[in-house]
């Protein structure tokens, strides 16, 4: 496995997670919306120094699940657990020193340029006795150089296309120094030219030494770019663990009510889903009549 050397500030610190215990899990975990379970009573360890990705039908609970995990939703029962402590416990920018966080279709203020955006994962580290420093400065420079952003300091985010802008987004939460980072679905809107781009720097970060978890949509992009797959649906785990071991038509079936071959990836080493439809589909393989 091949290992890059550009860090950020977080490769000098001891690894908590090092002696294998899950760095972040969920005990037990209710949690809803406006009076609404979505989740209720759901276990989970996030196995550390893997991607994760989070899968499952629109509205099963993933991105609740993701949300929950970095303290933006509090449950109404149960506990998250981080680095061994009640993460609703901790204080904020402790969190934010652990953990970084890319929601759903972030917005940069208007004008803001991609340096000054990148600067602000810096945030968590400032203080009254801890004031802006040339160490966080030499973070942020390597934060743009490891997305592959320098020569885009200079400008607005909002002037970026939409694989540019999510580059720099994750450049702000590598700036945080943390080595636990949290993705929800960082490919939405992306084509797939784009999505490919921003997958392959994901997996550049977890070969860097960072636990990834993350929510996608595209099953086959979960899968190829996945050590380690959660499969969810209305709000309950359904199954986990590597995608060699976890993917199959009868669970993508009576998961996401899916009608699909599963085969060996031509050009990788995880399966590849071949859904089937009613349409353009050999005979022998067409739905049965009612389905």
């Amino acid at each position: 496995m091949r290992r890059r050397q550009t860090e950020t500030d977080h490769a000098a610190d001891p690894d908590p997670g090092a002696d294998g215990a899950a760095r972040l899990a969920a005990k037990d975990v209710a949690v809803g919306y406006g009076g609404r379970t979505v989740i209720d009573g759901l276990d989970v360890e996030i196995p550390s120094g893997v991607i994760t990705t989070i899968i499952g039908p629109n509205g099963c609970g993933k991105s609740t699940l993701l949300r929950t995990l970095s303290r933006l939703l509090r449950p109404s029962r149960g506990t998250v657990v981080l680095d061994g402590a009640d993460i609703v416990r901790l204080k904020t920018k402790d969190v934010a020193k652990k953990l970084g966080l890319l929601p759903q279709a972030p917005v940069a203020p208007e004008g803001l340029t991609v340096a000054d955006l990148v600067a602000r994962g810096r945030h968590p580290h400032q203080g009254w006795l801890r004031q802006w420093s040339s160490d966080d400065a030499d973070v942020v420079e390597r934060a743009l150089a490891m997305t592959e952003v320098s020569d885009l300091a200079d400008r607005p985010v909002d002037a970026l296309s939409g694989g540019q802008r999510q580059r720099v987004w994750i450049s702000m939460i590598l700036a945080q120094g943390t080595d636990l980072l949290l993705l929800d679905e960082p490919t939405t809107y992306l084509d797939l030219a784009y999505s490919i781009d921003v997958l392959d720097l994901v997996d550049d970060l977890h070969e860097s030494g960072r636990t990834v978890v993350m929510v996608l949509h595209d099953l086959n992009l979960a899968v190829r770019y996945s050590d380690n797959l959660i499969v969810m649906k209305a709000g309950s785990i359904m199954a986990q663990g590597h995608p060699r071991d976890v993917i199959t038509a009868d669970l993508l079936h009576e998961a996401f009510g899916l009608r699909a071959e599963v085969i060996d990836d031509p050009v990788g080493d995880r399966p590849l889903i071949v859904p089937i439809g009613r349409a353009h589909v050999r005979p022998d393989l067409a739905s049965p009549a009612g389905e």
